[in-house]
């Protein structure tokens, strides 16, 4: 009898493992599930649109150039990735963008001028040598922007150097604002794209732009990131170049 009573745990426990599936539904991880759902909550947040919140509603525009219209010189449009108020940003060396629709041999200057101020902090001629969005990184050209200034910056097309009242000029204005440590780490934790949706929501344009357009030159076949910036640009009354 005292065999029998010993075996018995024994057969028990030989016939739990024998169950089909019981050990498998045992060892697997409780967190797969929730896993996938995070998977499909974020493609979710990724095509949700960004939404750009202006930082100062209702001031007078700033913008120069046409909203829709663009810069013709033989069927050139020019653009700047501005919006018609004064853009924000926290960085120091901020990068600005801007469009052409075709590479062009006709000259293009580039200048970044302070409020009041009588010669510019930056002006060079640059070559496009392909259409699309094109970047001006002021940090490569060693220029810091100075805390709570407005600077306004122009493309131009020159079209005869001669007589530059005939430049064809698009610009905006952007101003650097105190760094807001919530913000930055809200950014952080959100992801490369997801830093592009707080700083649009903080109404950090420029920084909103740039993290965006740095994705799309890292992930250039990703249709969703284009029609993120395309989104972002209708917004503030452009049109929809940012696919190219």
């Amino acid at each position: 009898m005292r065999v029998a009573s010993t075996l018995a745990p024994l057969l028990f426990a030989v016939s739990v493992l024998a169950v089909p599936g019981l050990s498998q539904a045992q060892t697997q991880p409780p967190t797969q599930t929730q896993d996938t759902k995070a998977e499909q909550q974020t493609k979710a947040d990724d095509s949700t649109p960004i939404v750009y919140k202006p930082p100062m509603r209702g001031a007078p525009a700033r913008r120069v150039g046409g909203a829709t219209r663009g810069a013709s010189d033989k069927n050139l449009v020019l653009n700047v990735l501005a919006p018609e108020q004064t853009g924000m940003t926290m960085q120091a060396q901020p990068t600005l963008y801007w469009y052409v629709s075709k590479p062009s041999n006709t000259t293009l200057e580039l200048t970044l001028i302070a409020d009041a101020a009588e010669k510019p902090v930056f002006s060079q001629n640059v070559s496009v040598t392909q259409a699309g969005v094109q970047a001006i990184d002021l940090a490569q050209r060693g220029v810091t922007l100075a805390p709570d200034t407005d600077y306004e910056w122009f493309v131009s097309v020159v079209t005869d150097p001669t007589q530059r009242s005939k430049d064809i000029t698009r610009g905006g204005v952007i101003r650097r604002v105190a760094v807001d440590p919530a913000v930055q780490s809200r950014a952080a934790a959100a992801g490369p794209l997801g830093a592009a949706r707080v700083y649009a929501e903080a109404g950090l344009w420029y920084d909103a732009i740039a993290a965006l357009s740095r994705q799309i030159d890292s992930n250039p076949a990703d249709a969703n990131l284009r029609a993120q910036r395309a989104g972002l640009l209708k917004q503030i009354g452009l049109p929809p170049m940012a696919d190219k």
